[in-house]
């Protein structure tokens, strides 16, 4: 039940835009991830925070990827590698893995 609530509190009449309040629309996304614009009492928008927009398409993008590395993998799983046979072609040892120590990836 408190989810319903949260989205009655997003709620936003068109009107409010109407009457010069965008700005004080606007500062609600300091603390809300998400305001929905109604136009004659139905959905007509939804305006998102900048930090919500930014995890909605890292889902997106992340799901993407799930998508490709599976179609991939149905499509031709007689070409993978074993990590040995990798680093053996490439000519890496394990020494050399731990010697480079931890990668962060972003």
């Amino acid at each position: 039940m408190a989810y319903t609530a949260d989205i009655l509190d997003s709620l936003v009449p068109i009107t409010q835009f109407n009457r010069g309040q965008a700005s004080r629309i606007f500062d609600r996304l300091h603390t809300e991830n998400r305001l929905i614009v109604l136009k004659n009492n139905q959905p007509a928008a939804i305006i998102l925070s900048p930090s919500e927009f930014q995890r909605l398409s890292k889902i997106e993008e992340n799901y993407t990827l799930l998508l490709e590395a599976t179609r991939r993998l149905k499509e031709d799983s007689s070409s993978t590698y074993s990590r040995e046979d990798v680093m053996s072609e490439l000519g890496i040892s394990e020494a050399d893995l731990a010697a480079a120590g931890d990668v962060v990836m972003e």
